[in-house]
């Protein structure tokens, strides 16, 4: 018995309609005019680059830096066709008038896109426009993919039962109560683990659901590739699963932040390092004989070495390549700790950003020798340098910074690395260093 969903079909068409309307509306307040007869051209022009840009193809668990990346490539596109458009035909429109046409229908289609997108949220939250599901499989990658969707109740998935082993007491039935379980009661997807099913269970289900409308997904047997992002290639007609290391693979991703690089450490050199080197470098010399910077040998993208600048901040000493900093380390001079404390001691790296060494955010590089160390004994170790270390980073704003005492902490740290390099996204980027500023205000108890 496959639940209906009274209203759910309305959903995309009230969408169409209100950016229509939007369309029309800002027309009318701008260039209507000029361009009154045109105004369906325009429409077309939407829906058109729509379908290309895929920006109607959100769903319940798409995330919002996604959202704001489509909304961003439609407009894009959108403005693209229009300004063309106009000067290719020479029709007579003011700049003026064009712009702000433009400028203020990107503002609203965004916001508007934005504001569905939270109003679904809440409403799932609420217990509205929900979908009931089962999953067929009970191990330990279904456990986590339930705990997942039973935490974040804005996806709108209300769990009915498992269906596996019956010797397990949390298993309704097995494989073969499935659809006499689906057909008396409301189910809407149902969740199979490929670890537990056959090939000719797989293909069971696939027609069976086919045949009841019901989706069908599918959690991977290997909990290595889970959190994995997987692209369909085609040799032919033969499709081929391939996994997407990182978003910065894509040019335009890696042009994007390069040139945020640029500009972020462009600024910080030229308003605040101009003044504070010299300033902190009298204070460095002043209390100890020694270099204003220290230059330290780290392993940058690719495992490539670099050298990374900080403020000095320890008297000069032989172990300094080869000894973490500790609390109460007696090498740490006065200036030194409130260098340490505030972050202050890390701003030099602005400079390795600026040069291409670093990015401002990414996985912090550590010092050679722990490196080495930690190839040894950490499964994966070596990803943390497939992109540019950062001078801030995942890690570091959700608490594993600073020294590093058991293998807990290099596990944790490496985990928030790779899950920053395989989901990397601008608006990670700005609220990653929107965190980061927060905590050097707040103050953390692992800066020393």
């Amino acid at each position: 018995m496959k639940q209906t969903h009274r209203y759910s079909f309305l959903i995309l068409p009230i969408i169409y309609l209100l950016d229509t309307i939007l369309i029309f509306l800002f027309v009318f307040l701008s260039i209507h005019k000029h361009l009154s007869l045109n105004t369906f051209l325009f429409l077309i022009f939407w829906f058109t680059t729509a379908f290309t840009t895929k920006y109607y193809e959100v769903y319940r668990n798409t995330r919002p830096a996604e959202i704001i990346s489509k909304s961003i490539k439609q407009l894009l596109v959108f403005d693209l066709s229009v300004v063309s458009y106009i000067h290719l035909f020479a029709i007579q429109l003011p700049n003026r008038s064009l712009i702000k046409y433009l400028l203020m229908l990107n503002i609203f289609m965004l916001l508007v896109k934005l504001l569905i997108y939270v109003l679904f949220k809440i409403y799932r939250s609420r217990g509205g426009n929900n979908r009931n599901y089962i999953i067929v499989g009970y191990n330990e990658e279904t456990l986590k993919f339930k705990q997942i969707l039973d935490t974040r109740v804005d996806y709108g998935y209300v769990f009915n039962d498992f269906f596996g082993k019956k010797n397990i007491p949390e298993v309704y039935g097995d494989f073969s109560d499935i659809k006499d379980y689906v057909l008396n009661n409301y189910v809407d997807v149902i969740f199979c683990s490929l670890k537990e099913c056959s090939d000719e269970q797989i293909k069971e289900i696939i027609n069976f659901a086919d045949d009841h409308f019901i989706n069908v997904k599918f959690i991977p047997d290997n909990k290595q590739i889970l959190g994995k992002k997987l692209n369909v290639d085609y040799f032919d007609y033969f499709p081929i699963l391939s996994m997407n290391k990182s978003p910065l693979d894509k040019p335009v991703n890696k042009i994007i932040k390069r040139t945020f690089d640029i500009i972020f450490s462009f600024l910080v050199i030229i308003s605040v390092l101009s003044w504070l080197v010299p300033l902190l470098g009298l204070a460095i010399i002043i209390e100890s004989k020694g270099p204003i910077f220290f230059k330290q040998l780290r392993n940058g993208i690719n495992y490539n070495p670099f050298y990374c600048y900080k403020f000095r901040s320890m008297k000069p000493n032989k172990f300094a390549d080869s000894k973490q900093v500790s609390k109460g380390d007696s090498r740490i001079t006065k200036i030194g700790k409130f260098l340490r404390k505030s972050s202050v001691d890390e701003l030099p790296q602005f400079i390795n950003v600026f040069k291409g060494e670093m990015s401002v955010v990414g996985p912090r590089p550590h010092m050679i020798k722990e490196n080495e160390r930690f190839l040894k004994r950490v499964d994966k170790f070596m990803g943390r340098h497939y992109v540019k270390p950062g001078i801030t980073g995942l890690a570091q704003v959700k608490g594993f910074r600073g020294e590093i005492k058991t293998d807990e902490d290099i596990f944790n740290r490496l985990k928030y690395d790779l899950h920053y390099i395989e989901n990397w996204s601008f608006w990670l980027d700005l609220k990653i260093i929107l965190f980061t500023f927060l905590n050097v205000i707040r103050g953390d108890d692992k800066a020393y």
